[in-house]
């Protein structure tokens, strides 16, 4: 899929914040990035607004929507045309964070 595409599917609204955009205020973000295997398909990529993939970075999409719990909450709710295996990993990567956050304030 193209690029206008993905953001046509998404309805022009950011996975992360909810909001919805012109098409030049938005990104397309890969789910499970690239240099970590990701692809360039349509299950893989999610329409971000410019603010939110900034604020993202390059960091992994679990630790962001660790540190946001808004754009997690948008995430699950507006990411529908995710992967199912690529969901299943972002859930239990946040599982594993929520643990380790469990274990360190239980110390």
């Amino acid at each position: 899929m193209k690029r206008n595409q993905i953001f046509d599917r998404d309805g022009y609204r950011c996975v992360y914040c909810g909001e919805q955009f012109a098409p030049d205020e938005l990104t397309l973000d890969h789910v499970q990035p690239r240099v970590g295997g990701g692809d360039r398909s349509e299950g893989n990529l999610v329409t971000a607004c410019m603010g939110c993939n900034t604020l993202k970075g390059h960091q992994r999409l679990s630790r962001f929507l660790h540190e946001q719990p808004a754009a997690g909450q948008h995430f699950f709710q507006l990411a529908v045309h995710v992967w199912p295996r690529l969901l299943r990993i972002v859930e239990r990567e946040l599982d594993d964070l929520d643990a380790a956050g469990d274990a360190v304030k239980k110390a």
